[in-house]
């Protein structure tokens, strides 16, 4: 536990998340090697003298893929927290492979195999399709194998492709959708493995609503008799080293009774014990994380041109959270060369300051959209992109979002949106909550006619793409807006005497 604390910021390699952290994450992430693999490998020698069973037992066939596929995804883990594997894997499908290995073939797989062992016992009447156990086991299995292999095969495909340079130091594929019709296919692979698994379910479901409906009118209630206490029980004591006295120094007599760990086993057999000691390991280890990233401020340098989303920019905001975007897009660019070609300058931390919660992202289905206020500053051709993200992108996989064109922009909300805002810490002052709705519109009406200048259809600026397309436009935009010019102290000096005689 004090372990797997630590192994979150794997995730965060060569974002913004200072070094130390993710680094420690990586480190810790290894260490998991140890504990997982030995629970693995404890599980399948559980089977030795006994594998004969599971040719015939399909609990046991359910339980030994599902011990299988843990294996695989406690190995993979690690793997993919190693910071040169994980400039490869990150926003790419070979996260959401391991993911539901992890998800479908072991935890899915066990928790079916143990369905089926206590669904006899519970209902006290047979299973009432052993077939349909078996015929399950298989569609599920060939599902699982269909579904994550397309997903490893794209996942590995995105990430060469986008970091593929030829031999003029140029990017191969520039265009983000050369990344992505290649691998439609693959997604209709994994749709149909997918589904092969959802019918397994379903077959179970099935099996136990009519291993239910043949249970008995009046169950058995057996009576287990406990063993009768003993009044002169006395715990037996933790033993002693067995090393011979005086053949090594005390203190290694000392470790040695450590090392056996029957201190821990007392601790195991105490509830509430045990409980504190496991919500200390975590919240101490926990701490050593969170601690230093609120007392370390200098790793998120303040910049200057960096400001608070406007009030349409903020609801916009709001909306690009509600459909969903960031499952799709990234806001993060890396200090990788591949992507600073492709997407811009990498993002730097005080870029975030005002983000609450961040949307860095976790996948690129689509580009990563931290500079696309400067990539693509025409709101006409965002109007186009939500009506229909062919008519822009030909081969593009995004749905079209023309309720966004049709629903009233509504920001009878936005006040409150903004007052929670400052209490998270930006910088709004009374004037701009109380102006809010005003200076929307306006920013509103702004961005309506810009897109009719371009040749767009009017009326943009009373529907949610309006507050949407400006928070869109403001995307990377802060890094190259113009500061106010720092005024000499002199002269700061000079004013404050010459105002304070006159």
């Amino acid at each position: 536990m004090f372990l797997y604390v630590w192994a979150g910021p794997h995730h965060l390699h060569y974002t913004a998340l200072p070094a130390w952290a993710s680094t420690l994450g990586m480190l810790f992430s290894l260490m998991l090697w140890m504990p997982s693999w030995g629970g693995m490998i404890n599980g399948l020698l559980t089977l030795r003298g006994a594998w004969n069973r599971v040719t015939t037992d399909p609990v046991l066939k359910f339980f030994v893929v599902a011990i299988t596929f843990y294996g695989m995804s406690t190995f993979e883990g690690p793997l993919l927290s190693i910071k040169s594997v994980n400039a490869l894997s990150h926003y790419t499908d070979w996260t959401i492979a391991h993911v539901h290995g992890g998800a479908l073939g072991w935890v899915g797989f066990m928790t079916f195999g143990m369905v089926y062992w206590v669904a006899p016992r519970l209902f006290q009447a047979p299973i009432a399709k052993p077939s349909w156990v078996v015929f399950h086991f298989w569609i599920a299995t060939i599902g699982i194998l269909l579904y994550i292999i397309a997903i490893y095969w794209t996942g590995l495909t995105q990430g060469l492709m986008w970091r593929a340079f030829d031999s003029e130091g140029l990017l191969r594929f520039p265009d983000f959708l050369e990344s992505v019709t290649p691998l439609i296919p693959f997604y209709w692979i994994r749709a149909f493995g997918g589904s092969l698994y959802l019918v397994g379910a379903l077959v179970c479901g099935l099996n136990l609503i009519l291993t239910w409906r043949a249970r008995p009118k009046t169950y058995d209630v057996p009576v287990y008799a406990a063993a009768p206490l003993n009044s002169s029980f006395v715990e037996a004591p933790i033993p002693g080293s067995n090393l011979p006295k005086n053949s090594v120094i005390e203190f290694a007599r000392t470790l040695d009774v450590f090392s056996q760990m029957r201190w821990h086993r007392r601790w195991e057999g105490l509830a509430t014990l045990f409980t504190i000691m496991v919500a200390i390991t975590i919240l101490t280890a926990s701490l050593f994380e969170i601690v230093p990233l609120f007392l370390r401020k200098g790793d998120t340098m303040r910049i200057a041109s960096v400001t608070p989303y406007t009030p349409l920019e903020l609801a916009g905001r709001d909306i690009y959270i509600s459909e969903g975007c960031a499952n799709c897009h990234s806001q993060m660019i890396r200090p990788l060369r591949a992507e600073i070609e492709r997407y811009g300058e990498y993002s730097k931390p005080g870029e975030f300051v005002n983000d609450h919660p961040f949307l860095w992202g976790s996948r690129r289905i689509g580009p990563d959209l931290a500079r696309v206020g400067k990539k693509l500053p025409s709101p006409s051709w965002h109007v186009r992109h939500f009506n229909n993200p062919e008519d822009t992108s030909p081969g593009s996989i995004m749905p079209r979002y023309v309720h966004l064109l049709e629903q009233p922009l509504d920001l009878g909300t936005l006040q409150g949106t903004m007052r929670a805002m400052q209490v998270v810490g930006v910088e709004y002052t009374q004037a701009e909550v109380d102006g809010a709705l005003d200076a929307a519109f306006t920013q509103a009406k702004t961005i309506g006619a810009m897109g009719v200048v371009e040749g767009g259809p009017a009326g943009v600026e009373e529907r949610k793409v309006a507050a949407l397309i400006a928070y869109l436009l403001r995307l990377g935009t802060d890094l190259d807006k113009p500061t106010a010019p720092a005024i000499p102290a002199a002269t700061v000096a000079t004013t404050a005497v010459v105002g304070g005689a006159s």
